[in-house]
């Protein structure tokens, strides 16, 4: 866990030294008295985001908060995972979508919210979705969730800085016209940048929950056949359902834009076609060498989540 808080803290430095960059440049340059004031202005959209976040993610998956009594092996194995983790007990939440899958939010460990969706529980067995919630209350664990927040909000920083210098032309009235452009489509550059920094810190949390899944006693199969599921599961649904929950997948246990994709690619594991990942199917595939084209790792450079493929790879290495 200290190797991921120090890769995430890492990341979140550079990107800072960027946006710090990013202001020193365009403040010099184009001695905008008002520029602060709009720097201001977006720090405090991080802030409001940290302060809405949770209710945004709510509204978006209709979240509804439950009681033991209501799903009562469902908040067993949140109460029991956390215990594991020695975290305090998150708010278990349903979401009554098809698609399945789950998440974690919240702005800290001690407002941990993990919810699961309604496709989930019907796809999964008990020891899957032990092991999917095992996954999410690592990411509160890890305090990633919060991490993830604060850094996404960046390229939406300098994505707004280069609508403003390109569309709005703030030196054009005072003749920097040509400076004004070359900011703007700087800002953009730094826009393109940051995200695929942002998308990988979310790629590397992903590897550490699953580990963390683990190490809370789940095995390694169980979450691999839950990935293998969703993966399936996703794909059998239509573009509208996968729309539906588009602006949370990072959230997500998998992209389920990907899954039409990585079905391709899964479907060399289950030989048995038992509809699960065994423990000798894992073991094959630790000592294979897992190949992927171009394409394949340019998807996932632009992914939030890892090559399923690789992921499942990584999952086979771990030991509880």
């Amino acid at each position: 866990m200290l190797l991921l808080q120090m890769r995430m803290w890492l990341l979140m430095a550079v990107l800072f030294a960027v946006v710090y960059a990013v202001v020193v440049v365009i403040g010099t340059s184009m001695g905008l008295e008002d520029f602060y004031f709009y720097l201001f202005v977006s720090f405090m959209l991080m802030f409001v985001q940290y302060l809405i976040g949770p209710k945004m993610v709510e509204w978006s998956m209709r979240v509804r908060y439950v009681q033991r009594e209501e799903y009562p092996g469902l908040y067993e194995m949140v109460a029991d995972q956390a215990r594991r983790a020695d975290i305090p007990l998150p708010r278990v939440c349903v979401s009554p979508v098809p698609l399945p899958n789950a998440f974690a939010f919240g702005r800290g460990l001690g407002d941990g919210r993990v919810c699961v969706t309604e496709g989930i529980m019907r796809l999964l067995s008990e020891e899957e979705l032990k092991a999917v919630i095992g996954h999410e209350v690592s990411h509160l664990k890890n305090r990633d969730v919060l991490t993830i927040t604060l850094l996404s909000v960046i390229p939406m920083i300098m994505y707004r800085l280069a609508w403003h210098f390109l569309f709005y032309g703030g030196g054009r009235r005072s003749g920097r016209g040509a400076n004004t452009a070359l900011i703007g489509l700087a800002a953009f550059f730094f826009y393109f940048i940051t995200n695929l920094l942002v998308l990988y810190a979310s790629r590397i949390r992903e590897y550490f929950a699953d580990r963390g899944s683990v190490q809370l006693g789940n095995r390694p199969e169980a979450l691999a056949t839950a990935l293998y599921k969703l993966v399936y599961g996703s794909a059998r649904l239509g573009k509208e359902a996968l729309r539906e929950a588009e602006g949370l997948k990072a959230f997500f246990l998998n992209d389920p834009s990907r899954a039409m994709n990585e079905i391709r690619e899964l479907s060399q594991l289950d030989m048995d076609k038992s509809g699960t990942i065994d423990p000798e199917e894992l073991v094959l595939l630790r000592n294979r060498k897992v190949q992927l084209s171009f394409g394949d790792h340019l998807m996932e450079a632009l992914s939030t989540h890892p090559n399923m493929l690789k992921r499942i790879q990584h999952l086979s290495s771990i030991r509880g």
